[in-house]
């Protein structure tokens, strides 16, 4: 078993679980904010990958 792919695997779902968490439980207001920073979100996903990759190398 890779342990990169599995890291990855398992911080792209916390990612994606999060993501439904916050807009299922968001009011409506709240869901505008949420989509609007949606960019800055994924960038630091990305970065946060970066980082576990970094780490397990």
């Amino acid at each position: 078993m890779n342990m990169k792919s599995l890291a990855k695997g398992a911080a792209a779902g916390a990612v994606a679980g999060f993501a439904v968490y916050a807009m299922a439980n968001a009011r409506p207001m709240k869901k505008m904010s949420i989509k609007r920073d949606a960019g800055k979100t994924l960038k630091a996903a990305g970065n946060l990958l970066d980082d576990i990759k970094s780490v397990i190398m």
